[in-house]
């Protein structure tokens, strides 16, 4: 996916998130974070809002520290959230294409991770919003961007030593999004052991069966994944299904 589309996707995420916890009410339970209100989430994702800004206008070399949300509330806490937002898709849309600056996944470049990084951050924080204002079982995400972060999550996230995803001995789990144009590059093979998972994507990866897979449109694995949503399917050792419920969080 371009970093073009990565921003249209952040851009609009982003005003959906406002919409959807304005309507809620920044005292609404968030049932999908059940630990926070809409307060806490919106703190929480403009916060990340100003930390990437700052790397990407200010091109920081080396990690900083994510600072709390300010202590408003009401319509104070919605308006400075929109200005977080806005400043970022700004930031990254001045950006030039060889900015250099600090990433904690790999990417093309600083300016496309954190394009994507943002993209996805703030696709499903729009999805918890959502979810105080209208329930768990409204949200839909862009095919192509759930396989796009689905991605972003076994590849990145996961193949980073933090991964608390391992097995005694190795296993393998399959992944397989159902509904987007390029099947056969949909699917993501996780092998697992005591060391970090190590994903392969496309068919040429598969190598062979899985010991458990998990498959379903791509909208819903995305938010499965991200613990969001149930799996929409699993097959085979569903130990492995818990597995990853139970270990998986970021």
């Amino acid at each position: 996916m371009e970093i073009a589309a990565h921003l249209t996707h952040l851009r609009q995420a982003g005003q959906s998130l406002a919409d959807f916890a304005e309507a809620a009410g920044p005292d609404a339970p968030v049932p999908t974070c059940p630990d926070w209100q809409v307060h806490d989430l919106v703190r929480h994702t403009g916060a990340v809002h100003l930390w990437a800004t700052a790397f990407v206008a200010e091109g920081h070399k080396s990690p900083r520290p994510l600072e709390d949300g300010p202590d408003l509330d009401g319509a104070e806490l919605f308006a400075w959230y929109r200005a977080a937002h806005s400043a970022l898709v700004d930031a990254l849309e001045a950006a030039p294409d060889d900015l250099e600056c600090w990433a904690f996944l790999p990417a093309p470049s600083p300016r496309a991770f954190w394009a994507r990084r943002q993209a996805h951050e703030t696709t499903v924080h729009r999805v918890d919003a959502e979810s105080a204002q209208r329930g768990t079982d409204r949200a839909t995400v862009d095919a192509a961007l759930a396989a796009d972060g689905i991605d972003e999550l076994l590849r990145g996230f996961h193949a980073r030593s933090r991964s608390r995803v391992r097995t005694e001995k190795p296993r393998t789990l399959r992944v397989r999004a159902t509904d987007t144009d390029a099947d056969a590059d949909a699917v993501w093979t996780v092998r697992l052991s005591e060391e970090p998972p190590v994903t392969t994507r496309g068919a040429d990866g598969q190598g062979g069966d899985a010991d458990c897979e998990l498959s379903g449109p791509a909208a819903r694995l995305y938010l499965a994944l991200w613990n969001r949503a149930p799996l929409p399917h699993v097959s085979g050792d569903a130990e492995l299904a818990r597995l990853w419920r139970e270990k998986s969080g970021i």
